[in-house]
């Protein structure tokens, strides 16, 4: 909040305030000669000589407060208008029996590393790369034998934290198995009728299409026409992995399975649709694959600053006319003559 004046060229009119008290002390007419001023001087007590000068001093006051009156001082706050499109990105994620294999290393603060299961490393990954994002409209699908829109194309972003917290793997929400293509299917339908002109689709899976009747390659390039960009992320490692297989008396039971992502598939999805294909090995690489895509992916917003003013010129006005009917009233009192 600033204040300043819309017509600060007025405030040169004060600048006659020095030739008003001039003129008043050499223009005044005599009334009255008296030969000796001393005298005259003990006639008239200081105290009036003094409130004989108030009706001057009072218009003087008022021309000032209409000299800034006219001045039109102003306070305004700075107002920012956002004209922002965004994106529209459909987050796919595989929640399959295999992204629990706790194949993810990590590293703390400390330096210490350990291992997280896939899922849980790319729910994290993904909330962050939500947390990044402004304007843009996000949904999330969710996807192993079958395909699931968990969130509409959106803005509220904490519904989609939710959700996000919400999936699991391996417990019977979806048909397990590996549907690429009607997961790309599936979110490729809720992209294309979301406004705006920039489509993007994010698609995380650690296997190879197995499930559905839908061809991977098929519908990427039916996303293709709806000029949907896709891009695809591997995680996991290659070969074999620790994944949960049951829970006994002594805790989670592991066994190392063979696991193995179709990479050539994934980088020709990303390829037919304009995208770009990224592996995953760690939870460092998945957070960097994020950050690219963001990079990618930004969103043109044009900004536009302007001030709202609110004038604060009438109550000067209204001063300044209280002030003239003080002077007034002065002037017709005995103080404003001369004893």
């Amino acid at each position: 909040m600033n204040l300043d004046f819309a017509n600060p060229w007025a405030l040169l009119l004060l600048l006659g305030i020095p030739m008003y008290v001039w003129l008043t002390r050499h223009a005044q007419p005599r009334s009255l000669t008296f030969s000796r001023a001393a005298l005259l001087g003990r006639v008239a007590p200081a105290s009036s000589r003094v409130l004989a000068r108030v009706p001057g001093w009072l218009r003087a006051l008022a021309f000032v407060a209409l000299v800034v009156a006219i001045a039109t001082p102003r306070t305004g706050a700075a107002v920012v208008d956002i004209d922002a499109e965004g994106i529209a990105i459909a987050i796919v994620v595989d929640i399959s029996s295999s992204m629990l294999a706790e194949d993810l290393s990590t590293e703390d603060d400390a330096g210490r590393r350990s291992t997280r299961n896939r899922l849980a490393v790319a729910k994290e990954t993904v909330s962050e790369f939500v947390r990044g994002r402004e304007y843009d409209r996000i949904g999330l699908v969710a996807f192993a034998g079958e395909a699931l829109t968990q969130v509409p194309i959106t803005i509220d972003y904490p519904v989609i934290y939710q959700a996000l917290d919400q999936l699991s793997a391996g417990t019977g929400m979806l048909e397990d198995g590996t549907a690429i293509g009607t997961a790309i299917a599936t979110a490729a339908n809720r992209l294309r009728r979301a406004p705006g002109e920039s489509r993007v689709m994010i698609l995380m899976t650690d296997g190879e299409n197995n499930r559905g009747d839908i061809d991977p390659l098929t519908a990427a390039q039916a996303a293709a026409a709806f000029d949907i960009k896709i891009y695809t992320i591997g995680v996991g490692s290659d070969g074999v992995a620790p994944i949960p297989i049951a829970t006994g008396p002594f805790g989670v039971q592991y066994a190392n399975l063979p696991v193995h992502i179709d990479e050539d598939l994934l980088r020709e999805i990303a390829a037919t649709s304009g995208g770009q294909y990224f592996r995953a090995t760690n939870e460092a690489a998945l957070d960097s694959i994020y950050s690219r895509i963001d990079e990618l992916e930004r969103t043109d917003v044009e900004v536009r600053r302007y001030v709202s003013y609110t004038p604060h010129y009438l109550p000067l006005i209204v001063f300044s006319i209280v002030v003239l009917l003080l002077e007034w009233a002065f002037r017709a009192s005995r103080f404003g003559r001369v004893p």
